[in-house]
This record gives structure tokens, sequence and C-alpha cells, in this order.
């Protein structure tokens, strides 16, 4: 198997580990030259600068893409023309002009998409989700998401002011950014119909995006769910409820843990990460899975469908908080619901 890593920022960079980690010898690196880390890691691989030629030349079986939001595009439509399979880091991009034609390549080829969204791999959340469709807590009335993460500290080995997560021109922004629980959310209550945001700029990290955001959707089961998303707290905080009528669950993303109480058992019910569990595990359960998806062995988790409708979510969020109204979505498109 040939994978072909394109953009070799941190994530792209443990992308690569793991490929390795995981027995994947022949990967190929294409690199912008405008990095800030060191290449010491990266100088056993073949590298090119140009995805022409690299497609071309090297016909990997899959690409990642792990390069700014705003450049995935760029990326993958020349890699589903050459009939690769395709992992995006999340979000899949910051517009949705180019998302059909991309969809209509892939149903011509026959190629998958994956669509990097790691938390669907964290045990914590997986029990969460099987305990709410098992009725534990009843049916799902509310949920309440908070994260916040102080981005100086994100990769403290450059100037966070010049990371695509703080720039516009990169689809940065801490919507796009930490979109993770809209997604989340939509795997584990379904749909949402409805959104309305308020996001803010508070001129503390001197940037040109948003670095807070509220935002209320409304699922199509009825439940209606509040996100909040920052840029500016310390200590990080990453945590959910999910309120039913039958019961209460929590997660925290801090130690891992899902704690519910229900009407059945009134009382407390714990379930603990798995012994030795650290946040790589997510990243490398996503690639063990994008090189089953690459060998027909597995449909993908999070499909390209899932990262269109999350990303319909995000730019509804700020349609809703420039217009200073609630926003109406779509019903679900067309695209091949292949997760």
């Amino acid at each position: 198997m040939r994978i072909l890593i394109c953009g070799l920022g941190s994530v792209g960079r443990r992308h690569l580990r793991n490929l390795v980690s995981l027995g994947v010898e022949d990967i190929i690196l294409l690199r912008s030259g405008k990095g800030t880390l060191p290449d010491d890691e990266l100088s056993s691989f073949p590298q090119e600068s140009e995805l022409g030629n690299a497609l071309e030349r090297w016909k990997p079986d899959g690409v990642v893409i792990s390069n700014p939001t705003s450049l995935h595009l760029e990326v993958a439509l020349p890699s589903a023309k050459a009939g690769c399979h395709i992992f995006f880091e999340k979000p899949i991009s910051h517009t949705l002009q180019g998302l059909d034609h991309l969809q209509g390549i892939l149903e011509k080829t026959g190629k998958k998409v994956l669509v990097g969204f790691q938390f669907r791999f964290h045990p914590g959340l997986i029990q969460a989700r099987r305990l709410i469709h098992e009725g534990v807590i009843g049916r799902v009335t509310g949920a309440r998401v908070n994260w916040g993460e102080y981005l100086p500290d994100w990769h403290p080995w450059e100037d966070y002011r010049n990371s695509y997560s703080a720039r516009r021109e990169l689809g940065g922004g801490v919507v796009l950014t930490l979109c993770h629980p809209i997604d989340y959310l939509r795997w584990m209550l379904g749909d949402i119909l409805e959104v309305t945001a308020e996001l803010r700029n508070s001129g503390i990290l001197e940037l040109d995006v948003e670095d807070s955001a509220e935002i209320i959707l409304r699922f199509e089961s009825g439940a209606v769910g509040n996100v909040h998303l920052d840029y500016l707290t310390r200590p990080p905080n990453h945590s959910f409820e999910m309120v039913g009528t039958e019961g209460t669950l929590y997660w925290d993303n801090e130690d891992g843990v899902v704690r519910w109480w229900s009407t059945s058992t009134d009382d407390w019910l714990t379930i603990t990460a798995p012994v030795g569990f650290e946040r790589n595990h997510l990243f490398l359960e996503e690639m063990h899975h994008f090189l089953g998806v690459v060998r027909g062995e597995e449909r993908p988790m999070c499909s390209l469908q899932d990262g269109v409708r999350t990303l319909e979510v995000v730019l509804a969020a700020h349609q809703s908080s420039s217009e200073g109204k609630r926003i109406t979505l779509p019903l679900p498109g067309n695209l091949e619901e292949n997760g």
C-alpha cells in the first residue's frame, strides 16, 4: 500500500508516525516548504513539491490531506481524479464550493472518503453513544458542550497568529477549527435542522477570525443543543452533558470518563477510559480504519456526507451570527452516505 501525505505540520506528522507504527512502509510526502518544524524525521521519505508530479509518478492508493483547511480541495479533486482514496483532516473545507464535483468524481472511480473527526474513535464517546441509543437516559431533550482551549498554547514552537487556526484566508476561526462537537452530536443525536449562533472576536489574541462562539442547534429528534467554543480558556476544558427524560449523562475529555444517572438505577454509574488510553489512540485508530477503507475491508465511519453536513452547520453558524437570525438548513443532499 502506498500513501501520499499532503501537509506536514503537526497533525500531518502525527499521521506519518502512526502510519509507520501500523506497518506502512511506502509513504510519499508532498511538501510546500513553508513549514516551521524540523525536517529530521522526514528525511528518510521520498518527497515531492508538486501534486501532479506526485500523483503521476507514485500512483498512491490513498492520500492523507492535512494541509490548511482552505487548500483541502486543491488536493482532493486531483487526487480523486487520479483514483485515490482520500482521508480529509477536518473540516473538509471552508466552503461548499467544489464538493458536488468531488462527489461526482468519486461516483465514477468508486473510491471512498474518510473525514478525520477522530472523536468518533474515543472509547468514552463510543460508550456514551451506545448508552444514548439504548435509551438508558430516555429520550435526549438537551445537550450542552463546552470546549475552550487557549490558542497560544497549542503549538508553542510557532507564533499562534501565523497558524491556520488563526487566519481567515487559511480557513481558521474557532468554529471551523473546533467543529468536532458538531460532528459527534450529529453522530449521537441525529441530524441538525436549525442553527442560531453568536460569534465574537474579543481582540485579546489579535486575530482576524472569531475566538469564541455560542451555537444553538435544533435536532430533527426535537432535542436542543448548546455548543460553546473558544480559544481563550485556561486550563483547557472539553466536556458535555446530555439531559434525557430518564436521566443525565456526562463525559469529560480530561479523564475520558462517562458518568450517567438513570431512574431505573437511581444511582450514578461510571465507565472509565481503558488502561493506558491517551490522545494519540484516537488518531491511531482512525488511521487504522482508513487503511481498512483503502483495502476495501471497511466502509468509512465518517463519510463525505458527514463532513459536508458538519460544514453546512458551521457555515450556518457564521451566517446566523452575521445576519442576526436563525438559519434553517437544507435537507441532507444526495452525496453518497458511505459511513
